[in-house]
């Protein structure tokens, strides 16, 4: 039913998919890779990837496709026309998709793969390229079970922790809801840091305690550091809200109220409107609070 599997695609291979991509050579797989920007790709080639010139001859290239980009509109764009993926993928491959998209597109897009021959899975991960360095990628699964059963070794290669959801889209919309309480709670972080900033306590001895105390968690572990030493970036407030603006659409459908997420959105709205919105979104929400207590 399934191509037994010996070359694994990937598609996206910006920060979190080039790590992903090299735990896939690290574990012994075959790789072949596609990048709008043949350059980022350089040090994945030089460590043995091979090369697609567009997504379709990727996907015709292998058994197993993965693909991370950054919104539903990126996935559409290499899925669609005569070099897209759709037009390469082969009877019994399989196509996993990491990025968080819509998750009715996603649905859809599961739809015109079964068209193929192939069978889709929405496969999106939770944590960041310093969880991945790690190895504590943790991955959630929705499609096809037997197609989830077939590549359940692949995924292990990618994170431990991998989870099977249910049918298509349900484990996208786990990610929104993950999301969602993500960036809720780190804007909260955020929000305290700066109140108690104001009131005169030091920044530094802040994080500190915070990381010793009851709400420290993986997420806040990597994170809070930034408020002192604003060195990375795992997510900027743009790639951050695009999940809130996924959950609030998804509630509207439901009839659901998210007032948390709402008023996290409008502080995601404040910091966008800064000139450091490209920094990772706790550092960007955190000056946000600052500016509007008066601190800036």
């Amino acid at each position: 039913m399934f191509r037994e599997i010996e070359r694994v695609g990937f598609a996206g291979l910006g920060a979190m998919g080039a790590g992903i991509a090299q735990r896939l050579l690290a574990g012994g797989y075959e790789v072949v890779g596609w990048n709008r920007t043949r350059e980022k790709a350089e040090p994945l080639l030089d460590a043995g990837m091979g090369w697609a010139d567009t997504p379709r001859e990727l996907a015709a290239s292998v058994d197993v496709l993965f693909t991370m980009l950054t919104n539903t509109a990126a996935i559409e764009a290499i899925a669609e026309g005569p070099d897209g993926i759709l037009a390469g993928l082969r009877e019994g491959s399989i196509w996993a998709d990491i990025s968080t998209i819509a998750p009715d597109a996603s649905v859809a897009l599961a739809e015109r793969v079964r068209a193929t021959g192939a069978s889709f899975l929405d496969c999106p991960v939770s944590g960041s390229p310093a969880t991945l360095a790690a190895g504590q990628m943790s991955v959630m699964v929705g499609g096809d079970r037997a197609a989830f059963d077939h590549v359940k070794e692949l995924l292990q290669a990618i994170g431990p922790k991998v989870t099977y959801i249910g049918p298509n889209g349900q484990a996208i919309l786990t990610k929104v809801a993950i999301n969602l309480a993500l960036v809720v709670s780190v804007t909260a972080l955020a929000e305290g840091v700066a109140l108690v900033e104001k009131a005169g306590v030091d920044r530094g001895a802040v994080v500190d305690a915070v990381l010793k105390s009851v709400i420290a968690s993986p997420v806040v572990a990597y994170r809070a550091p930034l408020l002192v030493d604003d060195t990375d970036v795992f997510a900027d407030v743009e790639l951050q809200q695009k999940d809130l603006v996924l959950a609030q659409e998804l509630a509207r459908r439901l009839g659901m109220a998210l007032p948390t997420c709402a008023a996290t959105s409008e502080m995601l709205n404040a910091a966008r409107s800064s000139n450091r919105s490209d920094r990772d979104f706790v550092v960007s929400v955190h000056e946000a609070y600052r500016r509007i207590g008066g601190m800036e």
